[in-house]
């Protein structure tokens, strides 16, 4: 008589933990049941029991990757420009592969439908966490700028410049004066010439 198996979250944890460690180091393209059993050290069953489908184990991880910067923010005092330009860089300048991990499983709802209610989950969930200090429309634009800043960072290699992001954070926030020459994102000054 065969034992029928039982759910356990302990082992589901551990094999999130594992996708997340196979995704890092070999990119989502990497991610398989067998890759994922291998890193847990566990039986490859265990990972499809848990788990019916890849989609089911990268919503798992993209929901444990997503917990944490709504979570600062709503811990943080008022989120001017200032406050929010030095969390933008302490996450930017954090472990780079847990950030490229991060926007890696964010990006990925871009071909895997199932990821696109976290993804959107995590984007409203920094939205409402910003909100009451700034209004919904502030809020969306705020995170949107933040998402492009972090983009750029990764994908050029560039340094986090927390200047800029200030700068560009306190137009969205209306704080302080617009400088007209001389600041840190002048548009050019007119056309080139003939």
């Amino acid at each position: 008589m065969a034992r029928a198996r039982r759910y356990d979250p302990e082992r589901r944890e551990r094999l999130v933990d594992a996708a997340l460690r196979v995704v890092r180091r070999d990119g989502i393209g990497g991610l398989s049941h067998r890759a994922v059993a291998a890193e847990a050290d566990v039986p490859l069953g265990s990972t499809t029991y848990h788990f019916a489908s890849l989609d089911e184990l990268l919503v798992a991880a993209l929901h444990r990757v997503n917990a944490g910067f709504a979570e600062e923010l709503r811990n943080r005092p008022l989120p001017g420009a200032d406050a929010l330009a030095r969390l933008l860089g302490e996450w930017l300048g954090g472990e780079r592969s847990q950030v490229e991990l991060e926007y890696e499983l964010y990006l990925a709802a871009l071909r895997r439908p199932a990821l696109r209610p976290v993804a959107a989950a995590w984007t409203e969930e920094v939205v409402t966490a910003l909100a009451p200090h700034t209004g919904r429309s502030t809020a969306r634009a705020l995170v949107a700028l933040m998402d492009g800043i972090g983009l750029q960072v990764l994908l050029t290699g560039a340094p986090y410049d927390e200047e800029y992001a200030r700068e560009m954070l306190a137009r969205i926030l209306n704080e302080g004066p617009k400088e007209q020459a001389g600041g840190l994102s002048d548009a050019p000054a007119g056309p080139p010439g003939p």
